[in-house]
């Protein structure tokens, strides 16, 4: 059985519902940027319900490569 890998296929996953120790149960959470970084950006997930912070998510940017010729 040959299985074939898309590469990038599953780079980037977001979180729908996350535990929320507040509210003690997963929760419906949304997601807010907090820092744009060199190599990415640092995301923040809040409960949906109490705006409590649970959890962080970093999305790695690919640098571009440049070519320079003189």
């Amino acid at each position: 059985m040959r299985v074939d890998h898309h590469p990038g296929q599953y780079q980037d996953f977001h979180a729908t519902a996350l535990y929320c120790p507040r509210c003690r149960q997963a929760m419906p959470v949304r997601s807010r940027l907090l820092l744009i970084l060199p190599d990415g950006e640092l995301h923040e997930y809040l409960c949906g319900v109490c705006a409590t912070s649970v959890g962080t998510k970093t999305v790695r940017q690919e640098r571009e490569t440049r070519l320079f010729i003189p």
